[in-house]
């Protein structure tokens, strides 16, 4: 079995970017586990590519970014690649702590893991888009969790106040945290990569 040349692709651009940028140690090791665990291929499902309007909006602009990181740009042009296959999907639950406006302002894409482009339970790897002066609710899961941002934006971990990574700027959230972004003038993209927790044997 071999993956199509978009998804493995971005994946190789993904590995070089998150382990240039991903700096605290638990998101390294996090990471390692993940892209080890990539390298057993699994079957894509064809044909769900699926975009919402707020890509239609935003995601070109939230694309097009100024770097000096070759491996930031390189990564967003294999995700450009990779994009038209990806199903975009709303968050269908959230809380009062979002804004008013937040359903029809935000996407969600899963690469890889549960009902991804790789359909897999081992690792999870997504891209959040948000229009501007959008608040993502405040949410928490089980699955640690690595970011790796590419646009400006703020986002919230814990107690922590809002900060900004800035593009290609990283963050580990550790597992069952309370964590949160918000955009502002501009769109937010960011990519998000989950590791659950492993059965032992």
């Amino acid at each position: 079995m071999a993956r199509s040349d978009a998804l493995q692709g971005f994946l190789d651009a993904a590995f070089v970017a998150f382990d240039q940028c991903a700096q605290d140690l638990r998101s390294r090791r996090s990471m390692g586990q993940i892209f080890t665990h990539l390298e057993a291929v699994q079957s894509e499902r064809p044909d769900i590519g699926k975009r919402l309007p707020v890509c239609k909006r935003h995601l070109d602009e939230a694309l097009t970014i100024k770097t000096d990181r070759r491996a930031i740009e390189v990564l967003i042009e294999r995700f450009k690649a990779l994009e038209p296959l990806l199903e975009w999907k709303w968050r269908q639950t959230y809380d009062s702590s979002a804004s008013e406006n937040f359903l029809m302002s935000h996407a969600n894409t899963l690469i890889v893991g549960p009902g991804g482009l790789e359909d897999r339970e081992d690792v999870w790897i997504g891209a959040t888009l948000m229009a501007p002066n959008v608040r993502y609710p405040d949410h928490a899961h089980p699955p640690e969790e690595t970011y790796l941002v590419l646009s400006e934006g703020e986002f919230q971990s814990g107690q922590s106040n809002w900060f900004s990574p800035g593009i290609g700027g990283s963050f580990y959230n550790s597992p069952g945290i309370k964590h949160a972004m918000r955009s502002g003038k501009k769109p937010l993209f960011a990519l998000w990569a989950l590791l659950p927790e492993q059965p032992q044997h």
